[in-house]
Parts: structure tokens; sequence; C-alpha cells
């Protein structure tokens, strides 16, 4: 896609771009900071420069400077910070399995395991569906109740069925999860196991037959 040229001897690099993205490039003008902390400088696009060899009837030309940065203190002082909730941090910890940032928002009470988010789930709902068995271990180790319920009236039992974690459903119901209990609609956690899961299934009859 990219090719790098010097035949511009007042220009540092030629890059040539598909022709489609070109009416995307303006808004770039004028020294624009790029992630890596650097500046770059368009300082001339062509639509077609049929003069370049690497030019085609579907590639532009666009022509850059590129400067290192200096960062001074004016410049961090006017960067823009964002800050997301403990709430949103917290739950996407729990999806990304990093168990080592769990346990440190819990410790720091920075939120409660009782919480109903705004996904309309709890913490602990969130770890199963995530399929982390170890990170479901340790909200429970820290106190996150296996029958929490959430706003459709699933208990966590009831999402180790449904996404079909036989793993976690078998650790839940050796603490004791109740696996009589129905959601809102009335169903229980063995009502939503797709009968292709072989092991939940067998999990099921097992615990019925005892």
């Amino acid at each position: 896609m990219c090719g790098i040229g010097h035949q511009y001897s007042d220009l540092r690099y030629t890059v040539t771009i598909p022709k489609k993205w070109l009416g995307n490039l303006p808004r770039f003008v004028a020294k624009e900071i790029n992630p890596d902390s650097a500046q770059v400088e368009i300082a001339s696009l062509t639509a077609l420069a049929l003069s370049s060899p690497s030019a085609t009837p579907d590639h532009g030309i666009l022509k850059m400077r590129y400067y290192p940065t200096r960062r001074t203190s004016r410049s961090l002082r006017s960067t823009r910070t964002v800050r997301f909730p403990n709430d949103v941090l917290f739950l996407d910890h729990i999806r990304q399995g990093d168990l080592e940032q769990v346990g440190r928002f819990i410790r720091a009470r920075k939120v409660t395991l009782d919480t109903i988010y705004l996904t309309g789930m709890g913490a602990l709902h969130e770890a199963v569906l995530s399929g982390n068995l170890e990170c479901v271990k340790l909200l429970i180790k820290y106190g996150a109740d296996i029958e929490q319920r959430d706003e459709n009236g699933w208990t966590p039992l009831h999402m180790a069925c449904s996404d079909a974690y036989p793993h976690i459903a078998r650790y839940l119901l050796s603490l004791g999860a109740e696996k009589e209990v129905v959601n809102s609609d009335g169903e229980k956690p063995c009502e939503l196991i797709d009968s292709d899961c072989e092991e939940l299934v067998q999990l099921f009859s097992t615990k019925e037959g005892d």
C-alpha cells in the first residue's frame, strides 16, 4: 500500500496511498500530533502525480515532512485526560481476565460485588460470560453471591448453562448453587442448555439422578 521514496529533494517522505483515501486527508494538515508523539506536515497532496513511477490511476501521492516532537511541560499540561468510572474499569478487567486488577479494585473498595451494572448484570455474571473460571473463583472468594440475580432474574448458573460453560456450571453446583431456581421467564438453568453440549446435559442428568 505504501511506497517510500526520496525523489523530491524538498520532502522527507513520499507515500503512495489509495486514491479513495485522498478526500479524508485534509483534516490532518498543519502538523497534527501522531500517536507516536511525532509531527507530520502534509506539504502537498496530488491526486494523480503521474510523474512518479509508483503512481497509478487508482493511487495518489502524499508528500510529507516528518519532525521529531519535543514535548514540553506546557504541551503535557494541555493534553486532555479521559477518566472512566471505576465500575467501567472494573468490568473491563473482568472481561479481560486481569485477575490482579480485579483483586485490587475489590480490596481498595472501589466497587461493590452486589451492584447490578448498566449492563443489567452483576460482576459475577460478567465473569461467567467471559468463561474465565479463575475470575469466577476470585469474585466468589471476595464474597460474590452465587445466587445473585440480574435484571432478568438470571443467576450465574443460568448464564453458565445458556452460554455452554460446563466447567463453571460444575464449580457453581459444587458450591451449592440452586439448580431449580427460575428466571423472570420461569426457566430453570437446565432448560437453557443446548442439547449439543453433552457435558452440561450429562452434568444435570447426573444431578437429577442423585
